[in-house]
């Protein structure tokens, strides 16, 4: 296998030692590129819209800023547990392979293939198209949508050539992929820090809008809030999905008993971090009443704060969170399939890697086709609907398999343990359950559409796998 490096952080040429346990990839991946992997993963288009619609259903200030904190909070829970399994089991795949080994190969195979549909392509489709509405406040002629011969939507064939160029530079190797996502997380980043830094500098906002409340909060019972805050919960809870990403990358990752944990942990810290802030920023720049129900609340209340400049930067920061994340995304997807190939002979043409580059060729493109269909086949709106409650779904699923894994294998060795434990999981899947229920209740299509996805899942195991004999 070629000798590869990591990305900017301490690269160096891959020696013997690296390969991760005869899996066919590279231990090229240090702790800053693994906390930028989980940073770019978590932060795209939710925290610049959904804190309007939180506005409109909740009205206060303080409610909104604690249910940033409660979602904060179980992000954490989450990367703590899988923190631990993925220090005990360093390998690819993620869920995957925590799923196969407590449950067995059927759960682990739908989870991979909820993954490829649900978990990563969705995600990817989601986040190219609405960077391609973004991008036409730079270029104007993309707004409206234009359409060729009355049935080729420009702005969807602008987001699959993103999509594309994604593969093609991840199909470079952990060395050229990791670096390119490094880039421009640490963009993004900046970014972001800028907006908050200028806001308290030279924004022209006021203390008051934190305190200030809508008319509508008053009016509502105890029972309207409780039921407003859960659901927006469900959306915060999405915000903050991505806090695994690194341990699909496991098989990759240098001393990943140590690194792995750290990066889950600090990753997830940095991001709540600046999702409080930037919520700081929203309600500085204009009140609850301003922002309610808006989608475009970082440009509402950067055009306050800073005028029309504000929105060329937010615009700016939000596009480049989008392409980040969509990257990050499309490291960490293929890693999935890359293990069920490995583990599934059916299926062996995904589990292989490129000698050249150490990258796994045939699931960067598996993934490639199906975000291309993704994206030409839904809205927005409806790829994000689809995609919310399957992702909660197996993070639980996953979460438990820390519980089985200390039950059944009590001698495993693992060289981090989740923090509060048992307090952490249960937590975590609490709350998870808690937020399925409310999302299917508001949500039944989409939530059907998500379990049939399983159910498609678990067909496809019995007819390739099961009735071959495998």
């Amino acid at each position: 296998m070629a000798e590869m490096r990591a990305g900017s952080d301490d690269a160096r040429a891959a020696t013997p030692n690296d390969l991760a346990d005869s899996q066919g990839l590279v231990r090229g991946i240090g702790l800053k590129s693994a906390i930028a992997l989980v940073i770019a993963n978590i932060i795209g288009a939710g925290i610049f819209t959904s804190t309007g619609f939180q506005a409109g259903a909740l009205g206060h200030p303080g409610y909104i800023f604690l249910v940033w904190i409660v979602g904060g909070v179980l992000a954490l829970c989450g990367a703590l547990c899988y923190a631990e399994l993925g220090a005990a089991m360093p390998r690819a795949g993620g869920e995957y392979v925590y799923l196969r080994e407590a449950y067995g190969p059927s759960f682990g195979f739908m989870s991979a293939f909820v993954s490829l549909l649900a978990g990563f392509a969705a995600p990817v489709a989601s986040a190219l198209k609405s960077l391609v509405l973004y991008l036409a406040h730079f270029f104007p002629g993309l707004n409206p949508a234009p359409v060729l011969w009355g049935v080729i939507d420009v702005q969807d064939w602008i987001a699959v050539g993103f999509a594309w160029l994604l593969v093609a530079i991840h199909l470079r190797g952990v060395r050229g992929g990791i670096r390119f996502n490094d880039w421009i997380t640490l963009f993004k980043v900046i970014g972001i820090i800028a907006i908050i830094v200028a806001a308290a500098l030279i924004g022209k906002g006021q203390l008051s809008h934190f305190t200030q409340v809508s008319g509508s909060f008053h009016a509502m019972s105890q029972a309207d809030k409780v039921g407003a805050f859960a659901n927006c919960l469900i959306f915060v809870m999405f915000c903050y999905s991505g806090w695994n990403a690194a341990a699909y990358v496991a098989g990759e990752i240098r001393e990943p008993k140590k690194n792995l944990p750290r990066s889950l942990t600090i990753g997830t810290v940095i991001v709540v971090v600046l999702y409080l802030a930037l919520n700081a920023v929203y309600f500085y720049g204009a009140d609850v009443n301003a922002l309610a129900n808006k989608a475009e609340v970082g440009l509402i209340s950067s055009q306050a704060l800073f005028g029309g400049v504000g929105a060329t930067l937010v615009t700016l920061v939000l596009s480049t969170s989008l392409l980040a994340s969509a990257s990050a995304m499309t490291i960490a997807g293929p890693r999935v399939y890359y293990a069920l190939g490995r583990d599934f002979p059916p299926f062996r043409i995904f589990g292989t890697t490129r000698k050249s580059t150490g990258a796994p060729a045939a699931s960067l493109v598996l993934q490639g086709i199906v975000t291309t269909g993704m994206i030409l086949s839904g809205t927005v709106d409806q790829i994000q609907q689809y995609i919310g409650f399957t992702l909660t779904l197996f993070a639980s699923l996953g979460v438990t398999c820390l519980i089985v894994m200390r039950v059944r294998r009590p001698h495993l060795p693992r060289p981090f343990r989740t923090w509060g434990y048992p307090i952490t999981p249960l937590l975590f899947l609490a709350v998870s359950v808690w937020a399925m229920v409310w999302n299917f209740r508001g949500r039944p299509v989409e939530s059907i559409l998500a379990l049939v996805t399983v159910l498609a899942g678990g067909l496809v195991f019995h007819f390739t796998i099961r009735r071959a004999g495998h």
